[in-house]
């Protein structure tokens, strides 16, 4: 299997030695290349943590990190930035109020070394779904749905080979939450990307990823097959109770 991440024995750490959190305890996963890898559990459960590991925005960490084969250390490099990239939960706060799309994306484009950023900002628009009707305005003047696929934009921008997507869906409403993960399946299969998605929504889950890891305290209890989540066959009482809370939902 060519693996796009591996994670072996990870520990993550917040706060000083006076009161040091271990937020996540001895993880270990593969997710292979072109896969979508669901992290499950709870709030606090540590599942967004193991995320800002990988990105370098969890700096207190230890065991082994390795995408496409090539172990992290301590910082992340603009060749690390250029195969990963992350859509975070809130899309409001994650955009510069001040920059217009326009700005957010030529800018991300003009970092990685982009020159022709004119036709590249007008189709990564298109993939998105958004028209050049948008380049020129503000995030206030943007639904929240539409704000969220303006952070896709700007994750594909460098063309990443693996996005983490970290509860992408869960600050907007109900009715645009559905034709974002469409969006984002759609992209997926039409650049070939690996994710590594974030929720505490086993439905969710189930929709988008091929395996998950349930989390709890920090640990990850068990791996499984989405078929297998479908076909309530847990290895651990604690996922069995997160697909009883939401049966009607993952079936």
């Amino acid at each position: 299997m060519n693996a796009a991440l591996e994670i072996n024995a990870l520990n993550v750490y917040f706060g000083d030695h006076g009161a040091l959190v271990h937020a996540v305890k001895s993880a270990s996963l593969t997710v292979a290349k072109g896969a979508s890898f669901g992290l499950v559990g709870e709030s606090g459960s540590g599942k967004s943590t193991i995320l800002k590991a990988i990105t370098g925005l969890a700096p207190q960490w230890n065991g082994e990190i390795k995408v496409e084969g090539r172990p992290l250390g301590a910082k992340r490099d603009r060749d690390f930035y250029k195969t990963v990239q992350m859509v975070f939960q809130d899309p409001y706060a994650s955009l510069h109020p001040r920059q217009s799309v326009d700005q957010v994306l030529s800018e991300t484009l003009y970092l990685h070394g982009f020159r022709d950023i004119d036709d590249r900002v007008n189709q990564l628009l298109q993939d998105v779904g958004l028209g050049p009707a948008f380049r020129f305005r503000y995030p206030h003047q943007l639904s929240g749905g539409q704000r969220q696929r303006v952070a896709i934009a700007r994750a594909l921008a460098p063309q990443p080979d693996i996005l983490l997507l970290d509860e992408p869906t869960s600050a907007l409403d109900v009715s645009v939450q559905a034709e974002i993960l469409n969006l984002l399946s759609d992209l997926r299969a039409a650049h070939g990307l690996t994710f590594v998605m974030v929720s505490h929504d086993l439905a969710v889950v189930a929709h988008m990823c091929d395996q998950a890891a349930v989390m709890q305290h920090g640990e990850i209890l068990e791996v499984l097959s989405i078929d297998a989540m479908r076909a309530g066959q847990t290895a651990h009482p604690y996922t069995r109770t997160l697909l009883d809370a939401s049966a009607n939902r993952v079936a």
